[in-house]
C-alpha cells in the first residue's frame, strides 16, 4: 500500500501533478482540436517537467534528485545563487571574504576618483582580539610631495631600478584576459609603477602598452624554455634584454598554493599561448612543483647570478612563500658561501590569491605574509645582508594601512594583485577558475573579455594607485614621518585580548645585525639555523 501511495507523497507529488496535468491537457487537446494551439505551450511546459522528473528518478549521480524529482532542482538553484545573495543582501560591510565589502568599495571609489570617505565613525569593534591600529603623532608632518619610491639593485647590479612602493603583483596572461593585461600595463605606465607578468610569460599584451615590467620566471620557464621544459639561456637573454623589462624574478613558490605545480590541459593550449609560453600545441602545459635548473640553495644562488648576467645586469631576485624555516636559512647560508646575493626578495603569504588551488593548500599551507616578511627581514639582518637586498611584500594588500603595516615589519615595497583586479571592475564573484568571469578580467573567452573597455580601465588602474599612495602619504604624515621607510614596529599595536595591548615591536622581536653569524638563542631561528645547510634544502638532523 505504501508503494502505491508514493506518487502522492510530498517527495513525488510535484512529478505526479506534472504528469497528470500533461495527460489531461493532451486529452483535452485531442478531444477539442480548436483549442490545441492554446494548450500547446502548457503541454510543452508540463511535459518537459514530467520528462525532467523521470530523468531525475532514473539518474544515479544525485541522491537528492532521486528522492525529490523536480523539486530538488530548487536546492541547486539556491546553491548556485547563494554567493550573490549573501554578498548583496546579508553580508555586512566588514564580513566579506577574502575581501570585505568595505575594502572592495574603497578600491572602486578610488579607481573612479569618487568620494572615498566614511560617515559616523568606524564600524570596527576596536575592543575585539586582533584589532590593530597605527600610532599618530601630536606633531604631524606636512604631506610629502614626492612619490614614494625605492631603489632596487645591490652592488652586483649594473642597472638598478627605481620602483614605486606600490606595484601590480604577479598575474599571468592566461589567468587574465588580454584586455585586463593591457589595462594593467598601460595603467602602470601612466602611473610610473611596475607590472609583474606572473609565470605565464612576457606577452604581446604587456609589450603593446609599454609599462615597466617585472618578468617572473617559474618552474615551467615559460618564454625561455626548450621544448623539453628545460631552461633556455639564449631565449631568456633575448627577452630579458628588452628595455621594458626592469627586473627579473625567479618564482620559487606562490602563497595561495606553495609546493603545488600546475597543468594547463592540451585542449586549452591555443596557438597564442603556445607561442608566448614556448610550449608545444597538442600537449599539456606543465608547471612542475619544483625547479629543474637547480636543486640546492647554492645552485639557486648561481642561477640568480646567471639571470642577472643574462639580463645585462638588471636586478635579479626571487619570490617565495616561507615554508620550512631552515630552507630559507639554507638560502641565506648559500649567499654567504657563494658571495652571491639577490637584489630583491618578494615574500608572498598564504593569504595570497590565485585563479585556482586545492582547498587544503589555500587554507592551511604556507606562512602568512606578515610572519613571512618579518622572518625574512630578520634573517637578512642576522647575516648582515639586509642593506643590500630589498624586500617586497605580497598578500591581501589593498589599502594604505595594509602597506604601512607590512612596511613597518620589514617590507620595502608592496605588491597587490586582487586590489588592482578590483580597480579593473572585478566583483569578487569567485569564478576565476571557471573561465566565466562576469567582468572580463579572469577569462580567455573573447565574448566576456570584450566587456572590459581598456581605455576606461587604464585610468582606473592609475587612479587607484595614485589615490592609495595619497592615502599612504597622509598616514605617514599623521605619524610624524616623512617616508614609509621610516616605519618601524613601534608605530603599530594589536589588541591581543580585551584587556591587553602589545606593540608590533613586542609581537615581532628583532634580531641584532649579524646575530645569526654570532650564534643566536632566539627560538625562532636557533634550531632552524643549525639545521640549515647551503649544499641542500634538506635539514641537518
Amino acid at each position: 500500500m505504501e508503494t502505491l501511495l508514493l506518487p502522492f507523497s510530498p517527495r513525488f507529488i510535484i512529478l505526479t501533478i506534472c504528469a497528470v496535468v500533461t495527460a489531461l491537457l493532451i486529452g483535452i487537446a485531442i478531444a477539442d482540436r480548436r483549442i490545441f494551439d492554446i494548450l500547446l505551450v502548457p503541454i510543452c511546459i508540463f511535459g518537459a517537467l514530467t520528462l525532467l522528473g523521470v530523468r531525475d528518478l532514473m539518474q544515479k549521480s544525485h541522491a537528492v534528485l532521486r528522492n525529490y524529482p523536480i523539486s530538488a532542482h530548487i536546492r541547486f538553484l539556491l546553491e548556485e545563487i547563494r554567493p550573490e545573495m549573501r554578498q548583496y543582501f546579508f553580508e555586512s560591510e566588514k564580513d566579506g571574504m577574502p575581501f570585505s565589502r568595505d575594502t572592495r568599495a574603497v578600491v572602486y571609489q578610488r579607481a573612479k576618483m569618487q568620494l572615498d570617505k566614511r560617515p559616523f565613525g568606524t564600524q570596527e569593534d576596536v575592543y575585539r582580539e586582533g584589532y590593530e591600529w597605527m600610532h599618530h603623532s601630536v606633531a604631524p608632518k606636512a604631506h610629502a610631495e614626492e612619490k614614494f619610491r625605492v631603489t632596487i639593485g645591490g652592488p652586483d647590479c649594473a642597472k638598478p631600478y627605481s620602483a614605486s612602493v606600490f606595484n601590480i603583483s604577479a598575474m599571468s596572461f592566461g589567468a587574465l584576459s588580454p584586455n585586463a593585461v593591457r589595462a594593467l600595463n598601460a595603467g602602470a605606465r601612466k602611473g610610473g609603477f611596475a607590472h609583474d607578468t606572473g609565470e605565464g610569460g612576457f606577452s604581446p599584451y604587456h609589450a603593446e602598452m609599454g609599462g615597466d615590467v617585472i618578468w617572473e620566471i617559474g618552474s615551467g620557464y615559460f618564454g625561455c624554455r626548450h621544448l623539453d621544459g628545460t631552461f633556455d639561456p639564449e631565449a631568456f637573454a633575448r627577452v630579458a634584454s628588452q628595455d621594458q623589462i626592469k627586473m627579473v624574478e625567479l618564482k620559487i613558490s606562490q602563497g595561495a598554493k606553495p609546493g603545488h605545480g600546475g597543468v594547463l590541459p592540451a585542449a586549452k593550449v591555443s596557438e597564442e599561448i603556445s607561442k608566448i609560453r614556448g610550449v608545444a600545441m597538442g600537449e599539456d602545459c606543465i608547471s612542475p612543483a619544483s625547479h629543474r635548473a637547480f636543486s640546492t640553495p647554492t645552485g639557486m644562488m648561481q642561477f640568480i647570478a646567471e639571470m642577472r648576467r643574462l639580463s645585462g645586469g638588471k636586478p635579479a631576485g626571487f619570490k617565495l612563500c616561507i615554508g620550512h624555516p631552515w630552507e630559507f636559512l639554507a638560502i641565506c647560508k648559500a649567499m654567504l658561501e657563494t658571495g652571491i646575493y639577490p637584489d630583491f626578495i618578494v615574500v608572498d603569504g598564504n593569504e595570497g590569491g590565485t585563479g585556482a588551488a586545492p582547498l587544503e593548500f589555500m587554507d592551511h599551507l604556507g606562512m602568512p605574509m606578515r610572519e613571512g616578511v618579518n622572518f625574512v627581514h630578520n634573517a637578512l639582518v642576522g647575516i648582515n645582508a639586509r642593506d643590500r637586498i630589498r624586500l617586497g611584500a605580497s598578500g591581501k594588500i589593498a589599502t594604505a594601512f595594509d602597506m604601512a603595516r607590512a612596511m613597518a615589519i620589514g617590507a620595502d615595497w608592496c605588491n597587490s594583485a586582487r586590489g588592482f583586479m578590483f580597480s579593473l571592475g572585478c566583483i569578487q564573484s569567485l569564478s576565476c577558475h571557471t573561465d566565466r568571469c562576469p567582468t572580463g578580467v579572469a577569462t580567455q573567452d573573447p565574448t566576456r573579455a570584450r566587456a572590459l573597455y581598456v581605455p576606461l580601465k587604464i585610468d582606473r588602474v592609475h587612479n587607484y594607485h595614485h589615490a592609495t599612495l595619497h592615502s599612504l602619504t597622509e598616514l605617514i604624515a599623521a605619524a610624524g614621518l616623512e617616508h614609509p621607510q621610516e616605519l618601524r614596529p613601534i608605530h603599530f599595536s594589536q589588541r591581543t585580548s580585551t584587556t591587553k595591548v602589545q606593540s608590533f615591536a613586542q609581537l615581532y622581536p628583532a634580531l641584532r645585525p649579524g646575530e645569526l653569524l654570532e650564534g643566536t638563542e632566539d627560538p625562532r631561528f636557533r634550531d632552524a639555523w643549525r639545521m640549515a645547510q647551503a649544499a641542500s634544502f634538506q635539514p641537518v638532523l
